[in-house]
């Protein structure tokens, strides 16, 4: 039996009438319990008794990445520690890690969301589920594995790494779902191309994929190579992990949000007000349910627009779109503003590269520098005698840069590399390589 989507067929008067109940709660949660939120609604005399309706949430102050690292580790847990049965945590490579917990009654709602995700996605009780996200502080292998056991799927925990290992286990376990980053699962498909093995052959029929912004030619990639439905996944740990939303394997046209759980706004990062269905702003998340750690109107940084638009497969939540990006990833070329993925889009509609880039930025002087390293795909290279230099090369670089200037309204320098020489990922790609501040030492 496919997992019970009532909450997520609910008459948008029920769904509403459950998110103010439950936001009263929780805003009364932190209030009781977090003495930074008491704080922060005291500078703004609010109290729990101000929050009448859903428009009050934009009385709510707003949280950032900033106050969980003031407080680190355990300074916005709204339970007694002795409660507190997980702990996950960012990779804190800029600083201290954010640091979130969970009480047993989250752990059991976060697999139930993500039991739901993997059933939109066309996971099903009795099938295998292949689990390439790292296990570990990240969420998303924990995430994944616990909502896949909650749906009544075989898990195999494999994480990232061991690519020809992991290549082994789908051949031996057919799995019909395969999850992980989406950079990663093309390592594999890589892999398996090397080795002489057709991908398309697989036992897989469903891609659940997320953790890194990708583009919908990334996704047209993996989905032909593979033979695979590829759908998007979003979750983000401050919130919960995996699970917050997901596209619907039917209409793969926006990712479904969990509203019974988390209540989603998108501001302009600007005015901080919030803008229209359609249009892209950040998103902003409020807790509903969460115990150990709730957060209210969590800024994420993920640019994004909503929707209430019905959709095909009969669920009645609010849609995302797919993230263009994080406000702080995005790149300024010469005073246009633009995204890795929107350059990840141009470059996989062109045939003569690998589905691979690297962005480069350094200083020259005063101003930034954006240098783009693409790989030639393996064919032409040896067509072409594997000289970088050949005449055919040159042209396919003036035409990267002439759909940049098209699509993206950016001038960009192109370097064209050998196959293979733009390290693989094992987890989430790293697409910006930022020398600016040695440059500047």
């Amino acid at each position: 039996m496919i997992f019970n989507r009532e909450m997520e067929t609910l008459p948008r008067e029920d769904m509403e009438a459950l998110q103010l109940k439950r936001l009263q709660q929780s805003v009364r949660h932190v209030y009781e319990n977090v003495p930074f939120y008491r704080e922060k609604f005291a500078e703004e005399g609010l109290t729990p008794e101000d929050i009448q309706s859903l428009d009050d949430l934009k009385k709510l102050p707003f949280t950032v990445k900033k106050d969980l690292r003031n407080n680190y580790p355990f300074g916005l847990f709204a339970v007694d520690q002795s409660k507190v049965v997980r702990l996950h945590a960012s990779s804190g490579t800029s600083g201290k890690p954010t640091v979130v917990g969970y009480t047993r009654n989250d752990i059991d709602n976060w697999a139930e969301i993500v039991a739901r995700a993997i059933a939109a996605a066309g996971g099903k009780p009795g099938e295998v589920l292949h689990n390439a996200y790292g296990y570990g502080l990240f969420t998303g292998g924990l995430g994944l594995h616990y909502g896949s056991e909650k749906l009544g799927m075989a898990t195999v925990p494999v994480s990232g790494g061991n690519t020809e290992r992991q290549i082994m286990l789908i051949e031996d376990f057919k799995p019909t779902v395969i999850c992980g980053t989406p950079s990663y699962i093309l390592n594999i498909v890589e892999t398996m191309e090397k080795m002489g093995k057709n991908p398309q052959e697989s036992s897989l029929k469903y891609g659940i994929f997320g953790a890194e912004p990708w583009s919908m030619e990334m996704r047209h990639e993996l989905e032909n190579r593979l033979g695979i439905k590829a759908v998007d996944i979003y979750g983000l740990s401050e919130v919960i992990g995996p699970g917050v939303a997901i596209e619907c394997a039917e209409a793969q046209d926006g990712l479904h949000i969990q509203e019974d759980h988390f209540l989603v706004e998108v501001i302009d990062p600007e005015t901080l007000e919030n803008v229209p269905d359609g249009v892209e702003g950040e998103l902003v998340f409020t807790s509903l349910t969460k115990e150990a750690m709730p957060v209210i109107r969590y800024r994420t940084g993920d640019v994004a627009s909503i929707t209430h638009e019905p959709c095909v497969c009969g669920r009645t939540t609010v849609r995302m779109s797919r993230v263009k990006g994080r406000i702080d990833d995005m790149l300024i070329i010469r005073g246009i503003n633009v995204f890795p993925s929107e350059i990840e889009n141009v470059l996989l509609q062109i045939e003569e590269l690998e589905p691979h880039y690297q962005l480069v930025l350094t200083r020259k002087g005063p101003l930034d520098d954006v240098q783009l390293n693409v790989e030639i795909d393996r064919d032409v290279f040896y067509a072409l005698g594997g000289d970088l230099n050949h005449d055919k090369i040159k042209t396919i670089a003036r035409d990267i840069k002439r759909q940049l200037k098209n699509q993206c309204f950016i001038a960009i320098e192109v370097n064209i590399l050998a196959p293979g020489a733009i390290p693989r990922s094992e987890g989430k790609a790293v697409r910006i390589i930022d020398k600016r501040k040695a440059a500047s030492v």
